[in-house]
């Protein structure tokens, strides 16, 4: 169990009394989507249902419920200036003291999208890389480090995991589809090897290689001349997390490459949910039996 799952496991853990705070309806603008929940107990509380008054309204509800011992009630809250807010729609939230059964509907939940979230292999464990790991542990991602020297894998976010291989590239073509693959090594060769194969495949979500414009220069006539297709090597993001800035402080390159990959990962998602039906089954639907 990691990332989220064990987080909520660990709150129920501390907490044997909590109330389950759900948005089961949305209507116009709101903070959050319903769905989306949150864990209170007497003097702790877990996730968000947007934050501001609307949250406040319902963690001091949630506690009155625990200290009167009620089992579940509900609020029809507008998103005005009555609660000095100003999305301007209006939420219903469902309020539900968690039992035996909903603990583990709930872990359950977590753990099924955990499971399901988008992968991000961090090719380097140099100091992009470390605060490329760190910088991914923050977001909705399961991020796996690889790196030749396992010395260099210590100290990683406890929620990444880490992978000491002696080919790297072999590991692109294990990854999930939709994977997303960052490529920052401590050898250009090693560099060009794992990029060339996270850009044969087609279902990547993001390939990305640190570097300089003149470091593309060199991959993309390495790659052209090893048979690599144009439009594969159109895919390449090189250098990563740029912006224009020109910054190249490990922790900024970092912070903007994090951004710039989940653009590419949400952009992936978006186009493949428009591509199938919408079907409920997300965590946050919580509220929905």
């Amino acid at each position: 169990m990691s990332g989220r799952a064990a987080a909520l496991a660990a709150f129920l853990g501390r907490h044997d009394r909590v109330v389950l705070a759900a948005l089961a309806e949305v209507r116009g603008s709101s903070p959050r989507e319903a769905g989306a929940f949150m864990l209170v107990a007497p003097d702790a509380a877990f996730g968000t249902i947007g934050g501001g008054q609307l949250e406040y309204i319902a963690m001091d509800r949630a506690r009155q419920m625990l200290r009167d011992g009620i089992a579940a009630d509900r609020l029809d809250v507008p998103l005005g200036p009555e609660i000095g807010q100003c999305c301007g729609g209006r939420v219903a939230v469902s309020l539900t003291a968690v039992d035996a059964a909903t603990a583990a509907r709930l872990r359950n939940a977590a753990e099924a999208e955990d499971a399901a979230l988008p992968s991000v292999f961090v090719f380097g464990a140099g100091h992009v890389g470390r605060a490329l790991a760190r910088a991914l542990a923050l977001l909705p991602v399961r991020t796996t480090v690889v790196d030749t020297r396992p010395g260099e894998l210590q100290g990683l976010p406890e929620s990444v995991a880490a992978r000491a291989v002696a080919l790297p590239e072999a590991v692109v073509r294990t990854a999930p589809p939709g994977s997303a693959f960052v490529v920052l090594t401590h050898d250009h060769a090693l560099d060009f090897l794992v990029a060339a194969e996270a850009l044969g495949r087609e279902d990547a979500a993001y390939v990305g290689m640190v570097g300089s414009r003149t470091k593309r220069a060199k991959f993309a006539s390495w790659f052209r001349a090893e048979g690599g297709a144009p439009a594969a090597l159109a895919r390449l993001v090189c250098p990563i997390g740029s912006q224009g800035i020109g910054d190249k402080r490990p922790e900024v390159i970092a912070a903007l490459a994090a951004a710039e990959i989940m653009v590419h990962i949400a952009g992936r998602e978006a186009r493949s949910l428009r591509a199938r039906p919408v079907t409920k089954g997300r965590l946050g639907a919580v509220d929905g039996r």
